[in-house]
């Protein structure tokens, strides 16, 4: 089991090819998780991407992109441990795993906001 695991869920209301090109682009990469170093290992198209990671972690990183009624389930999916050497006593790894909770959701809700261009609860998509 990793030291870190990270799983998220949002709903995103736009189709999974929308989300897949948020992704697509190894520069969005670096702007969502600046501290790590990915390599696709599976490119999945319109159902996602899956990564190893290295660099402040070591491990896996996967966006699954589930259709779901008119939108988009985005699963995230981090499992990594730290470098060694670094680090790794309970209470620091509790703290990272929390970053990296919150770093996800952040991404997720700025991807939504940024996709669905305001588009209003209960409404289709723009």
């Amino acid at each position: 089991m990793s030291a870190v695991d990270v799983v998220d869920e949002t709903f995103l209301a736009v189709p999974p090819g929308t989300v897949a090109k948020a992704f697509a682009d190894p520069v969005s990469w670096r702007r969502f998780w600046p501290d790590l170093r990915l390599e696709v290992y599976a490119d999945r198209g319109d159902e996602g991407l899956r990564w190893t990671v290295r660099g402040a972690l070591i491990g896996t990183m996967e966006v699954w992109l589930e259709p779901v009624l008119d939108g988009t389930l985005l699963h995230y999916f981090l499992r990594v441990d730290p470098p060694p050497g670094a680090d790794a006593r309970p209470a620091r790894l509790r703290r990272e795993k929390t970053r990296r909770q919150l770093a996800a959701k952040a991404v997720a809700l700025d991807l939504k906001a940024q996709l669905e261009h305001g588009r209003r609860p209960g409404c289709p998509p723009v």
